[in-house]
């Protein structure tokens, strides 16, 4: 275990310092990654204790590629990013509170049941020219309708991306319905990706989002479910229920839902960035997935070119 744990933290640590994010003692246990993750699945669900990870960066040979600094652990020669860490975390909760402004008149859009927020902003390491990547759940049998609806309320706010309008402005590139909540794509960097996807109403259905996703401890031993809302988390009311409810009696004719399929399906696939190498774009009753350039594959790559020093990683441990 020794030996296979010290990898998984060097593995780790690699990972986030691709995302330009150091991370704290508790962090590299709670988010541990596991490195051989494609080989005996079944026989990495064992948790890791936390004073298991504290020894093993003890050790000489994982001390030799890693450095801490003011709390955070990062690979050597990264220690600027314990600065751009703190101040993106800044960063990040004011835009957070432009997420809440937004979310508060989104929970009365009709079908929507559950809000979250994803990629940098859900780490908090957002930039100052960062969009708001918003993942949200809609009611089976209406995603065309909710989707429709939700970007026409952004639209009207004033919030939407799109064109060169992006910086603090709402991205709608994931929705998914209550009928098929288990993510598609089952990878490192979607199991990073959900582990850190921070509820922002909705939380029922939240649960039930986690429990259909349990694979992310393929990547993460030590992955938990959150149980309990988080303080920023905003519960619903008699009064947004209610304007929901009436909205989707008036909003929930399968007429509707079909036309509004057939108009955004055509949309979609004329899009020119749906011809992208490599894009992921999904359009149909339970998935509706714009990512023209996806950011999975090019985080991969970089992930294993840090880990190509394993190498002498692997040499090192070895001569001890």
């Amino acid at each position: 275990m020794p030996a296979e744990l010290e990898q998984n933290i060097f593995a780790t640590i690699c990972y986030y310092d691709v995302l330009m994010y150091p991370l704290t003692l508790f962090e590299i246990w709670k988010y541990l990654m596991v490195e051989n993750y494609q080989e005996n699945v079944e026989n990495l669900q064992t948790k890791i204790c936390f004073s298991d990870i504290t020894n093993s960066l003890e050790k000489n040979f994982l001390k030799d590629k890693i450095e801490n600094y003011q709390g955070f652990y990062f690979l050597r020669g990264q220690k600027m990013l314990v600065s751009e860490r703190i101040s993106r975390n800044k960063l990040s909760e004011k835009k957070y509170k432009r997420i809440i402004k937004v979310v508060r008149f989104l929970r009365i859009i009709p079908f929507v049941r559950m809000i979250g927020v994803t990629g940098r902003m859900a780490m908090k390491n957002a930039q100052e020219k960062s969009d708001l990547d918003l993942f949200i759940i809609l009611e089976k049998e209406h995603i065309f309708t909710g989707r429709i609806l939700v970007t026409l309320a952004t639209h009207i706010l004033g919030v939407r991306r799109y064109g060169k309008k992006i910086a603090n402005r709402i991205c709608l590139n994931y929705f998914i319905t209550t009928g098929s909540l288990k993510i598609g794509t089952q990878d490192i960097f979607s199991s990073s990706e959900y582990f850190f996807i921070l509820p922002v109403f909705g939380f029922a259905c939240f649960k039930k989002f986690q429990k259909a996703n349990n694979w992310i401890k393929k990547y993460h031993k030590n992955y938990v479910p959150i149980e309990l809302p988080v303080l920023k988390t905003i519960e619903d009311n008699f009064l947004t229920s209610h304007i929901r409810k009436i909205g989707e009696s008036f909003f929930g004719g399968k007429f509707l839902e079909e036309k509004l399929k057939k108009y955004q399906t055509n949309r979609i696939m004329n899009d020119s960035r749906t011809k992208n190498p490599g894009s992921l774009i999904v359009a149909d009753d339970d998935s509706l997935i714009f990512l023209p350039n996806p950011q999975g594959p090019k985080i991969f790559e970089n992930f294993k070119r840090r880990l190509e020093e394993k190498n002498n990683f692997n040499e090192l441990h070895n001569q001890l």
